[in-house]
Formats: C-alpha cells, structure tokens, sequence
C-alpha cells in the first residue's frame, strides 16, 4: 500500500483496536458491558489508572451508550477516544513550561 502518515496510522489502529474487542461476544460491530470493559483496561490502563473500579466501568459505558441499547457502537467509542485526547492534551498543557 505505501507510505501511511502516523494520522492514518492512528486512525487504522483506532478501527483495529474497536474491532479486537467487538467480535468476542453478541454482536461483531458493538462493544458490551464486559467487552468495553477489557478493552479499557487492556488498552488504557495506564491513562486510567488500572482501575479495577466497576462502577467506573459502568459511568463510561452509561455516558457513551447514548442510544441506551446497552452497547457502544463505533460511533460512540469514536467520541470516548477523542473526549479521553482531549484530556490528555489539557493536561499535557497544563504541564507545559510557559
């Protein structure tokens, strides 16, 4: 295929990563309660503390499943990882010399 830019590269890897964890379980192109879960700690453990908390589990999966089907689609674990880079980068910022 060619050159890919790390913004492609990124982008290949959110899509990847989604799908890792959507096919385990029900539906292949959503993430349940417990799939969610694994991929969170598996795949933002250090951002989030290796939380074992479920109720923390539970809150994300609560504010991202906007639909209230019980699921996050693509869609809805498109907008956590974007919410979750703009925390990072607010914080990185903060920690910027000025």
């Amino acid at each position: 295929m060619g050159w890919t830019s790390d913004l492609e590269s990124a982008m290949q890897m959110l899509i990847k990563t989604f799908h890792k964890y959507s096919g385990k379980e029900g539906d292949k192109y959503t993430l349940n309660r417990g799939e969610l879960k694994e991929l969170l700690l598996e795949e933002l453990g250090t951002y989030l503390g290796n939380s074992k908390d479920n109720e923390a589990v539970e809150k994300v999966m609560n504010d991202l499943d906007a639909n209230n089907d019980g699921e996050v689609d693509f869609t809805e674990f498109i907008i956590l990882m974007g919410a979750l880079t703009v925390a990072c980068n607010d914080f990185f910022l903060d920690f910027q010399p000025k």
